[in-house]
């Protein structure tokens, strides 16, 4: 498998040291968190984003993602205003050569069909652009649609190829839906995996891999051989979590333990 880590976890960090540290750490891609307190957002004009692709390209390190935070099942939330703002991640994504866009559900606590109807819509509309731009936009496991069985409802109502799910193990674990079933559930709308650790259920803080109680060789084993799988490491949330880059290495050779690398 191919591995990644979020940018999420190095708040602010210029571009070269990610490559850099994406390097030396073994790591072979990059999920950009796409946020205007980070180096790479959307405002980001035509000069700053080839320089951006250069970087990586001198490394050697593909970046995997933009990591957005547009809420698709949001009915509080404008189709206007979602759609502008994933166009804008749909570009930068494309000009990066990224190879998706991350969204939210966002359908709040009391999120049922209208939500569903929501999303599915909105981002029926984004594919198309998706499309277009050689992008793949994925649902993330998240929030009010925190399963496989919550994700997948909503991107069948779609069916279209270009939209598909990103599985965060940590919320389809607190959601109680073991791996096989989320694996099964989500079929060819997988996109890649989130792994990360936490202490328990209630406290999330996030820990190395490994140090933790998330199922991860449970769900690495349900993968197939290229699926990418990325660390999000949640320093931005929680600053007085250690710090990530020296845990990168030992992360990457946790994982490759349960791989049986």
């Amino acid at each position: 498998m191919k591995l990644a880590f979020s940018t999420l976890g190095v708040p602010g960090m210029p571009i070269p040291e990610v490559a850099e540290l994406a390097v030396s750490a073994g790591y072979q891609g990059v999920e950009l968190r796409g946020h205007p307190e980070e180096p790479v957002h959307p405002g980001l004009g035509a000069a700053e984003r080839a320089s951006v692709v250069k970087e990586f390209e001198r490394a050697g390190v593909e970046i995997l993602t933009v990591a957005g935070y547009a809420r698709a099942a949001d009915v509080t939330v404008p189709d206007s205003a979602f759609r502008e703002e994933v166009d804008g991640l749909l570009r930068l994504a494309r000009d990066l050569g990224a190879s998706y866009v991350r969204v939210f559900p966002g359908g709040g606590d009391a999120a049922g069909p209208e939500a569903d109807g929501t999303a599915a819509r909105r981002l029926g509309v984004a594919a198309e652009v998706a499309a277009d731009f050689g992008v793949r936009v994925l649902l993330e496991t998240h929030d009010s649609h925190r399963t496989g069985a919550d994700a997948e409802r909503v991107v069948a109502a779609v069916g279209h190829p270009q939209v598909g799910v990103l599985w965060d193990v940590m919320h389809t674990w607190r959601g109680g839906e073991a791996p096989v079933v989320t694996r099964a559930t989500l079929g060819p709308y997988l996109g890649y995996v989130q792994v990360k650790d936490i202490a328990s259920a209630q406290d999330t803080t996030p820990l190395a891999l490994g140090a933790g109680v998330l199922p991860l060789r449970e769900c690495l084993s349900t993968l197939s051989d290229d699926t990418w799988v990325c660390w999000e490491y949640e320093k931005r949330w929680y600053e007085a979590a250690a710090a990530l880059p020296p845990l990168l290495a030992p992360g990457r050779a946790h994982l490759e333990g349960l791989l049986g690398r």
